[in-house]
C-alpha cells in the first residue's frame, strides 16, 4: 500500500467522490458519493475500512440467489413449465 500525504489522499477522495456524483447526474458531492468512491477503491478501503460514514448508505448488492433465474425453452419455442 502506498503512502499518501493527507493532501493526496484528500484529493484522490474527493476526485473518485466527484466522479461518482457524476456517474449520478449531480453537482453536488453528497456523503453518499464519498461512500461509494471509497468502498469502490481496494486501497482506500483498506485504509477506511472501519469507518462509518453518515448518510453513506451501503453499496448496491443484490446476491445471485435472489436473481431470477433462465427459462428453459421448450420444444415448441415457449417457456417450459418444468422446474
Amino acid at each position: 500500500m502506498r503512502l499518501l500525504r493527507p493532501s493526496d489522499g484528500s484529493a484522490e477522495i474527493l476526485e473518485l467522490a466527484g466522479n461518482a456524483a457524476r456517474d449520478n447526474k449531480k453537482s453536488r458531492i453528497i456523503p453518499r458519493h464519498l461512500q461509494l468512491a471509497i468502498r469502490n477503491d481496494e486501497e482506500l478501503n483498506r485504509l477506511l475500512g472501519h469507518v462509518v460514514i453518515s448518510q453513506g448508505g451501503v453499496l448496491p448488492n443484490i446476491h445471485s440467489e435472489l436473481l431470477p433465474s433462465k427459462t428453459k425453452i421448450g420444444k415448441d419455442g415457449k417457456p417450459s413449465q418444468e422446474l
